[in-house]
């Protein structure tokens, strides 16, 4: 991983290879073989049966030969290694055939109107982020929830840099590795379909060279993004608090992203009220 903008050949030869080994040949219906298979998954030539292409061009993509496959050559090898509506998305983001690269930047005013939206929110804790995770706009009750938040830099105001290396959140959230594996799997997409983004590129270098347990995550290149669920939060102040989250993306701006928490319990409620109170 550099700061330079993706190798997006590099990465979809990757990319392809791990889905592969992770496929269980009798899902597929494949027929078993006298001799062992010498790696997981099905072979080479069975992949290139499934997606009705040519063996050497299964190996050539494998290899990041710089190819750029059409999108029904790409919908043919997502139907053969079973990949979800994520994984394709990415996919098809690699070879550039899902939508145009983008800056990186929302439309003109569109932060300033969801900021608008973020502080309505309150009191529930709520924060806008960008496709890099960067903290556009929260409101006072998110800003509260967040230990030691208000001094951060703003240049670090960052959804990920704070789970990972702000020391005042280590502990933060009860099931840290699942927080990890959402917030990488988004990360990853929003780098496949941002691949001249050097801000994000830079950001994700940093991540993988500063903290052994992103470093770990990446390499396992998951892509499905969880935009609803519940999260445990340790707060030093307030203690337990169990919230649900759920995660909206603007119609105009779907690189914008509106996170908004909710008490999952009575007793979080009560917690969150003292904390916001203070």
């Amino acid at each position: 991983m550099t700061t330079r903008t993706m190798d997006t050949a590099h990465e979809l030869a990757a990319f392809l290879r791990s889905r592969c080994e992770g496929l269980d040949p009798d899902r597929l219906g494949l027929p078993s073989h006298r001799q062992p298979r010498r790696t997981p998954g099905p072979r080479r030539e069975e992949v290139a049966e499934l997606a009705g292409v040519s063996t050497d061009y299964v190996i050539r993509l494998e290899q990041g030969r710089g190819l750029r496959p059409s999108a029904q050559v790409l919908a043919a090898l997502a139907r053969a290694l079973c990949l979800d509506p994520g994984e394709r998305d990415y996919l098809f983001d690699l070879a550039g055939r899902r939508r145009p690269d983008t800056t990186g930047e929302p439309a003109a005013g569109a932060a300033a109107s969801l900021a608008r939206l973020v502080a309505d929110l309150s009191p529930l804790p709520a924060m806008l982020l960008d496709h890099r995770y960067d903290i556009l706009a929260r409101n006072p009750e998110m800003a509260r929830l967040l230990p030691g938040f208000e001094a951060v830099p703003p240049s670090r105001r960052n959804a990920m840099w704070l789970c990972l290396l702000h020391p005042a959140m280590r502990g933060f959230y009860a099931d840290r590795e699942q927080v990890l594996r959402d917030g990488i799997a988004h990360l990853r997409a929003a780098w496949a379909a941002h691949p001249q983004d050097r801000e994000l590129s830079s950001l994700i270098a940093e991540f993988v060279t500063q903290d052994e347990d992103f470093a770990r995550l990446w390499s396992e290149r998951e892509v499905g993004v969880n935009g609803r669920g519940r999260k445990v939060l340790r707060h030093p102040v307030a203690g337990a608090i169990t919230v649900e989250f759920e995660v909206l993306l603007p119609l105009q701006d779907p690189d914008l992203r509106l996170l908004v928490y909710r008490a999952a319990d009575e007793e979080s409620r009560a917690s969150l009220d003292r904390l916001c109170a203070r």
